[in-house]
């Protein structure tokens, strides 16, 4: 709960009366909290009116703090700023850290039609009038009625964290309504082929620091095909994507959910819209978002699934997901441990004879340093399109790359039959399979073939980078076979496959596909 709270007008500050300070109760409903509305009287045209709220939150704060606003007629442009203390904390326990956001007179029902933007931790104000809006919010006109400033608490330290949070309304007529630039569906002529794209990027419009135009600038110069802009909780930068898409770059839009139990992507989403965040893996939030999203024709892929800071591990399982990125930015322990979480998963659809989740990598990229598609999916489309590359996504008919300059050919042959990665060469059990992979661009790599059973070949290539591997098998002794390809470790050897766990003593990630199965199961 919160302390009594102090508000004052930006004309004359004052503490609240005794008598005022009883509607300051707020009320706890699940995992939201709401504070006494915020007035505002009518003012004339030309002028403005600020007002001051400030309060306090203990440890095991509410996720969400609402402010209620309410908005009379006649404004044009409303301007929200907070803060909040950041006191030193004994190293190891949690600081202070709180997100901000807004909703409008529709109100703040889940998936509801009231958001108006989102700016996390990343802003502290922003502005929203018909013309436009602060990165992360929506422009469009201030509706009389409650609108509500919303506070996420993620982290509140022992001592607690106390918040001021201004609002200033201006008066005024709207200006000229802004109009959305959506990118295209579509590159027309470019047909069936592999194509390579980002899946995972942040702008301005989030927490990012690239604009719009550095980032299809980063894709371009990575040499992507296409590119799926996914800013935290907010569609917000998608109507500035049709200028900056092209005959050589499909751009996508997209979002990525940041949730209390773990980050997701929502790829491929209709431009402008939004999926909301404000649930947990206790409850049936995503579930419903996750119906949302597929019926915009988008793919559910959780993101970084192991990745440790505070409610970013993934926790609402996999039965609504369409892929998994087990693969984010330059390669660390945790893709280790994806990659090995989602091999089992592989193991597990075999033995269940069930549906299969494929893997993806994609950059999260924010700012520089960072690399725009390191890594990038290179996926088998049958155009360069919205729907062709979801498709080739989410039938797993793809590989993972560090970078443009890596190439690599994967596909089994049996008898007369033939099949490539996220297909299936249905022959039988004792049938003899010719395994092959041909690979550019890892110097001194090393090729791992891997089945269900573990690793089971291994070549190094030679200082060009070039190589083919081949091997013999069965669907017998092999349900999938998948490749990796690894670079060298830092003393220049190759590493084993054979350690329990993460393979901790291979070098990093080069090029990674997804399995092509073997035999007549599903």
């Amino acid at each position: 709960m919160t302390s009594p709270c102090q508000a004052h007008s930006g004309d004359t500050p004052a503490l609240l009366s005794p008598s005022r300070r009883g509607f300051l109760t707020a009320a706890l409903t699940g995992a939201a909290l709401t504070l006494a509305p915020m007035t505002f009287a009518t003012a004339d045209t030309g002028t403005s009116r600020t007002k001051t709220l400030t309060g306090h939150l203990d440890p095991g704060a509410a996720d969400f703090v609402y402010l209620p606003v309410e908005i009379p007629a006649g404004v044009n442009k409303i301007s929200v700023s907070y803060s909040y203390n950041k006191p030193t904390i004994t190293p190891g326990l949690l600081v202070n850290a709180c997100d901000i956001g807004i909703f409008d007179e529709k109100g703040t029902d889940l998936q509801g039609k009231g958001f108006r933007g989102w700016s996390g931790g990343f802003r502290t104000e922003f502005s929203i009038s018909a013309a436009e809006a602060t990165p992360g919010y929506l422009a469009g006109p201030i509706g009389k009625g409650t609108w509500n400033v919303i506070l996420g608490p993620y982290q509140v330290s022992e001592h607690g964290l106390d918040y001021t949070v201004t609002v200033t309304l201006d008066f005024g007529p709207d200006g000229t309504p802004y109009q959305p630039a959506y990118p295209p569906q579509a590159i027309a002529g470019r047909g069936a082929g592999w194509y390579r794209g980002d899946g995972h990027l942040h702008t301005v419009y989030s927490d990012g620091r690239r604009t719009p135009q550095e980032v299809a600038a980063g894709a371009r110069a990575a040499h992507m095909d296409f590119m799926i802009s996914t800013d935290h909780n907010t569609p917000a930068s998608h109507g500035v994507w049709g200028p900056l898409a092209g005959e050589d770059l499909l751009i996508m839009t997209g979002e990525e959910v940041t949730t209390r139990n773990g980050h997701y992507l929502a790829l491929g989403l209709k431009p402008g819209e939004w999926i909301d965040w404000r649930y947990r893996a206790r409850e049936k939030g995503f579930e419903e978002a996750a119906q949302r999203i597929h019926a915009s024709g988008g793919l559910v892929v959780p993101a970084h699934p192991y990745c440790p800071y505070v409610a970013c591990r993934w926790k609402f399982g996999y039965d609504d997901a369409d892929a998994v990125e087990v693969w984010t930015g330059p390669w660390t322990v945790d893709d280790e441990f994806s990659v090995n979480t989602w091999d089992s998963m592989l193991v597990h659809s075999v033995r269940t004879n069930g549906r299969w989740l494929p893997a993806m990598g994609n950059s999260d990229a924010h700012s520089v340093p960072q690399v725009i598609g390191w890594p990038h999916n290179v996926v088998n489309a049958s155009a360069l399109s919205h729907d062709a590359i979801l498709d080739g996504i989410r039938n797993g008919r793809s590989w993972i790359a560090e970078s443009a300059g890596i190439s690599l050919e994967f596909a089994v042959k049996s008898g007369g039959k033939a099949a490539g990665i996220g297909e299936r060469l249905s022959v039988a059990d004792d049938a003899p399979v010719t395994v092959s992979a041909t690979v550019a661009g890892v110097p001194n790599g090393v090729v791992r073939f891997i089945t269900d059973e573990g690793q089971t070949q291994q070549i190094t290539l030679p200082a060009s980078g070039q190589g083919t591997s081949t091997w013999i098998t069965t669907p017998q002794l092999a349900a999938y076979i998948r490749v990796e390809v690894r670079h060298p470790k830092s003393d220049g050897t190759s590493g084993s496959g054979t350690e329990m766990g993460p393979n901790l003593s291979l070098g990093a990630m080069a090029a990674l596909t997804n399995p092509i199965f073997l035999g007549n199961g599903k």
